[in-house]
């Protein structure tokens, strides 16, 4: 019988709820074929947990799972971890608070990803979660740390949990992965609200006063404590 240690048993947790939000991208249907991702911090080790490279979403399973330190090298799995890896290590090694990153393609968002363009906070739900617009990161290409610096950037300026990186895509952040997921689905969801209220025609803004109050009381009163 095979006793687990504390960290074996985390990491095998974060494996499988990991592997299991990646069907919440589908169900949102915030991404296509394999691209796009979900990861988590393992809690008070340099590691994250995150799908491996390419592996369509109907293949994945907690062993497939990739372990990899935060400098983006596999500690553990029998796969390629994504592309992504090297980006979001930067983003766990420089935001301590993060503990889930997510990365989609989502439609809306990406539009607004591809004109360079912040969506800009014009609806309370944008107050509640993101706390002001969704920022634009700079143009990165993949495959090292750019990207990560990118994230990192524009999130500190910003209380949004969601940027959208120029010509790319969502990356979004939480304290957990769970967390990361519903910022990602959030940023769709408005993303898609506020392009078609530009078609019909000049959404108004959200006083800086109101956002404030609207997000510290999301943030700090509703739901259950």
């Amino acid at each position: 019988m095979t006793v687990l240690t504390d960290v074996d048993a985390t990491i095998r947790r974060l494996r499988e709820e990991v592997c299991r939000l990646h069907a919440e991208l589908i169900r949102y249907e915030l991404v296509v074929w394999t691209a796009g991702n979900v990861s988590a911090r393992v809690p008070d080790r340099d590691l994250l947990v995150i799908k491996p490279s390419g592996v369509a979403y109907d293949q994945l399973t907690p062993d497939n799972m990739v372990v990899c330190d935060l400098h983006g090298r596999v500690v553990d799995g029998a796969h390629a971890p994504s592309s992504d890896t090297d980006a979001q290590a930067y983003v766990y090694r420089h935001l301590p608070h993060v503990g889930g990153v997510v990365h989609t393609h989502s439609t809306y968002a990406t539009a607004w990803a591809s004109r360079g363009e912040a969506i800009p906070c014009v609806l309370t739900m944008m107050a509640d979660e993101f706390g002001g617009d969704i920022p634009v990161g700079p143009f990165a290409l993949i495959g090292d740390d750019s990207i990560g610096r990118g994230i990192v950037q524009a999130l500190s300026q910003s209380r949004s949990p969601a940027v959208l990186m120029r010509n790319h895509g969502v990356f979004s952040v939480g304290p957990t992965a769970r967390a990361a997921v519903k910022a990602a689905v959030m940023c769709e969801d408005v993303a898609r609200t506020v392009h078609i209220a530009r078609q019909l025609g000049h959404p108004l803004p959200i006083d800086e006063r109101d956002v404030d109050s609207l997000y510290d009381r999301y943030q700090n009163v509703y739901g259950q404590r």
